[in-house]
């Protein structure tokens, strides 16, 4: 295998006409490892020593792609994925799915001969199935590194049924009944208006206005999601992310209006036929004994239901409405090793 290595930002041009191209050809296919992501996320944080490996097959094709960097923290070097970790929930080595095995034991190669370059690697949300989580703790472990899996997180998931009724037969009585009881008081007790912007129906521009309007209601949800939106670059990015996906027809941003007034809004992606649950933003104190927040959730999923879409994914956390939704774990591990030689 042929390895090219690149040091600066010109690699996401160089390789732009390949790259989706190989992630569609991946066991990881993910929006997450799209060029699009991947190049807004390097773009906007810029957190290190950027080190994309691609490897090549001997004609040249592209058979995979290791979006590294190098991150300085605490007095070490640090390997990484692009993404990680706060604002990406899935990140991998792109692999073409026809040559795992050759492209892994080139990877490891590649960090067994320059392991002079970082202290350590940390390498985040790997998803379980990922051919990476079967082979390269143990070609970095006969190569001289303490290598290892670790439990990250667990990324709740719900699989969808053909109907709504189907789903939620999928739950229990309990959840069920409580479902519908909050969607027939809801909208019997408020003027609802369901708006949802898919680019699934085709790519469009994001105005900025709307922009400011999920952003507000992401402040006004909680504590954290305003410490986190204070922090210049998480705040660009976000906005950029959202732009980004609109024109390539990955977003559907969602806001329930409640007697006029914004009460709730989700921004989600669809990709491969799944929907991924990205944020959400909640005016907590608008009729809150109307649960609006749950009742845009569950027209999200029944809107995903009628589109014929498979999964319905609420990405990395534990949070407890999720399960009450139907959900259940999917994993996420990271990829930790030292070199035992110097």
């Amino acid at each position: 295998m042929q390895i090219t290595v690149y040091e600066d930002s010109s690699a996401f041009d160089l390789l732009r006409d390949e790259w989706n191209a190989l992630l569609q050809r991946s066991a990881t296919n993910e929006i997450f490892l799209t060029w699009e992501w991947q190049s807004t996320w390097w773009d906007t944080f810029k957190a290190g020593e950027l080190l994309i490996v691609a490897v090549r097959t001997p004609d040249g094709r592209l058979a995979g792609i290791a979006p590294w960097f190098v991150h300085h923290i605490g007095g070490e070097r640090v390997l990484r994925t692009v993404g990680c970790v706060d604002v990406t929930d899935y990140v991998d080595i792109i692999v073409d799915q026809y040559a795992v095995s050759a492209v892994h034991i080139a990877l490891a190669d590649f960090l067994s001969l320059h392991r002079e370059r970082f202290d350590r690697v940390n390498l985040c949300n790997i998803p379980e199935p990922s051919p990476t989580t079967q082979f390269m703790p143990d070609l970095l472990r006969v190569r001289g590194f303490d290598a290892d899996l670790v439990l990250q997180e667990v990324c709740p998931v719900i699989h969808l049924p053909s109907d709504w009724e189907s789903y939620l037969s999928m739950l229990d009585k309990k959840q069920r009944h409580e479902i519908r009881r909050k969607i027939r008081r809801a909208e019997s007790e408020a003027q609802l208006e369901y708006v949802a912007l898919d680019s699934g129906a085709g790519p469009f521009v994001l105005d900025d206005s709307v922009i400011d309007e999920f952003l507000s209601l992401m402040r006004d949800s909680q504590p954290a999601k305003v410490e986190f939106l204070e922090v210049e670059a998480n705040r660009v990015f976000l906005t950029r992310i959202l732009q980004t996906t609109a024109r390539a027809g990955w977003l559907r941003l969602s806001f329930l209006r409640c007697d006029g007034e914004l009460a709730a809004a989700y921004a989600d992606f669809i990709y491969c036929d799944h929907v991924q649950v990205y944020n959400s933003g909640l005016r907590p104190t608008l009729a809150p004994h109307l649960s609006l927040g749950n009742v845009l959730l569950a027209y999200n999923i029944q809107n995903a239901i009628e589109r014929g879409l498979q999964v319905f994914n609420f990405l990395r956390g534990n949070e407890t409405y999720k399960y009450r939704m139907g959900a259940v774990d999917t994993r996420i591990y990271k990829l930790v090793a030292r070199s035992l030689t110097t």
